[in-house]
């Protein structure tokens, strides 16, 4: 039991004066909170802005990149068709059967059209990137038609060439798609 000379620490915290809480300006508090938060958003809005920068960079590169590959196979296609052409008539020669050149010439794999589209497919991402915007969803399908016509581009190969193409172009998409997914 507590005697005369004991004291509670809680009591003497009741004291008049013995804890003193200083008024508030609660409106100069809430100018400090929204000014620093403008500097918060200013400061994300730059980083956003600086970031997506960096990408519309990196995409028009790969883009570029694509370009360039598509043109490496289509500058090789003539001389790819002609060494199939001929292992193809070696093959009848061999059997000794006479072909029927227009089914030759069907069967003779040309990616002139697959090269095409990509080229097409290119060009409209540029445009979408051109144009701005909320543009993740529209990139993100152009890679879904970029990756169809490189998975078709790989298929399709007869060649080592187009077939190190065909894997350079699938490695680019997914480097944009990777990119596109921080996009909105």
């Amino acid at each position: 039991q507590a005697g005369e000379g004991d004291f509670n620490l809680t009591d003497v915290l009741r004291y008049p004066g013995v804890v003193e809480v200083p008024e508030q300006d609660v409106d100069l508090i809430s100018q400090d909170l929204l000014a620093a938060f403008d500097q918060v958003v200013e400061e994300f809005i730059a980083m956003r802005q600086r970031e997506g920068e960096k990408i519309h960079t990196l995409l028009i590169q790969r883009l570029e990149a694509i370009n360039e590959e598509q043109q490496k196979v289509r500058s090789k296609m003539p001389e790819i068709l002609q060494w199939q052409r001929e292992r193809m008539l070696q093959r009848f020669e061999e059997v000794q059967l006479q072909p029927d050149p227009q089914r030759l010439e069907q069967e003779l794999i040309d990616v002139a059209e697959e090269l095409d589209r990509l080229q097409l497919h290119v060009k409209e991402t540029q445009n979408i990137l051109r144009k701005g915007g909320a543009v993740g969803r529209k990139l993100d399908f152009m890679m879904q038609e970029l990756n169809r016509e490189s998975n078709t581009l790989a298929s399709k190969s007869i060649n080592v060439d187009v077939t190190n193409s065909a894997i350079e172009l699938k490695v680019l998409i997914e480097q944009m798609r990777e990119q596109i997914q921080n996009l909105e």
